[in-house]
């Protein structure tokens, strides 16, 4: 037995759509030259159709307030674990590290 009623077919139709303009979308941003703001423009993109695909593919639009709280509070660790791996790796001291000696690395025969 099922939840809720099945979706319409111009839901799918229109997220279809929607997912073929992002993907294009990404594809000539990615051919534009952004400079540092390339990553940030793709991962945008990226988010949203990520986004479309698990509200409407996955049925989480009319799921249960149960299943939508499940999801926001993975998404809540997620943020909270990649927060402290940027914080660690962003205070990393590299001055400490002793210099390399490029010319005996070179040297070195496989």
């Amino acid at each position: 037995m099922s939840l809720h009623p099945p979706a319409k077919a111009w839901t799918y139709w229109a997220n279809f759509l929607a997912l073929c303009v992002l993907t294009v979308v990404t594809w000539y941003t990615a051919r534009m030259d952004l400079g540092v703001l390339s990553t940030p423009v793709a991962l945008g993109i990226a988010v949203i159709k990520a986004a479309l695909v698990v509200l409407f593919f996955m049925h989480v639009w009319e799921s249960t307030p149960l299943t939508k709280l499940v999801i926001a509070m993975s998404l809540f660790m997620l943020t909270v674990l990649l927060t402290f791996m940027f914080t660690d790796y962003m205070t990393r001291n590299y001055d400490v590290l002793p210099p390399v000696d490029h010319a005996a690395v070179s040297s070195v025969k496989h």
